[in-house]
């Protein structure tokens, strides 16, 4: 099969009105002023990597309280319920109400969208639509030298390089990871930052064929055994200059 993108991949990149890369309300937001530490904007919810948020994301604030903190600041880390920003950055420790909302941008090109994702290698056939369940075997996830991702974080995240004549390739960085299970690869997914699963027409990710010529992910074998490492050392993805 072919290179699959998601409707919520497909939204992202082309700025679709609704579909901005993170947005939470609500009254289970609140400001922390933490003094002479970092401030932080909690969630009793714990959504926030969920809606999208991840480190080094530029977000906007508004509709606190007293909109003593509303403003632009940028995410130091991000878990479930709570985001830290640096050092002085709120006045005071304050709550949202119901209509208070936080909505974040860190770019809207193919690149930003995809930046700190893993991916994920399966047996068996490649699904009919990126917006489908996952099929077959987990077999791998590849990540930054096969290193632990927490969804909207930066950690053990993959990052493509520069673009050039309609293609993008991975960094410099390694990209493996330990194989969980013995099979045969058959599809690959590559999922954003929040890493989102099942289906789902607002995740962002993208698929395609795994082979050892003639697939969107090329290995020099697709036999994998657990306890393994899985290596690639290319990945690239080119973008046509005609449908």
């Amino acid at each position: 099969m072919s290179l699959q993108l998601s409707t919520g991949l497909r939204n992202a990149m082309l700025g679709e009105v609704g579909n901005a890369p993170a947005v939470i309300v609500g009254a289970t937001l609140a400001y922390v002023d933490g003094g002479a530490g970092v401030d932080s904007i909690t969630d009793s919810g714990s959504g926030f990597v969920t809606a999208g948020f991840k480190t080094g994301m530029v977000i906007k604030t508004q509709g606190s309280t007293t909109g003593a903190n509303d403003g632009t600041y940028t995410v130091l880390s991000v878990a479930a319920g709570t985001m830290t920003f640096a050092t002085g950055s709120f006045d005071t420790a304050e709550a949202f109400p119901a209509g208070g909302v936080i909505i974040g941008s860190d770019g809207g090109s193919f690149k930003d969208v995809m930046k700190d994702g893993i991916i994920r290698i399966y047996s068996g056939a490649q699904p009919t639509d990126s917006d489908d369940a996952e099929t077959g075997t987990l077999l791998a996830t590849i990540t930054v030298a096969s290193g632990a991702h927490t969804p909207g974080s930066e950690s053990a995240g993959l990052e493509f390089g520069a673009a050039s004549a309609g293609v993008i390739a991975k960094d410099s960085g390694v990209w493996s990871g330990v194989a969980v299970a013995t099979g045969t690869a058959g599809w690959f997914r590559f999922y954003d930052n929040a890493v989102g699963t099942g289906a789902s027409e607002s995740y962002k990710r993208f698929d395609g064929a795994v082979a050892t010529s003639g697939g969107q992910l090329n290995m020099s074998s697709t036999s994998i055994t657990l306890g393994a490492t899985v290596t690639l050392d290319t990945f690239q993805i080119t973008l046509p200059a005609t449908p």
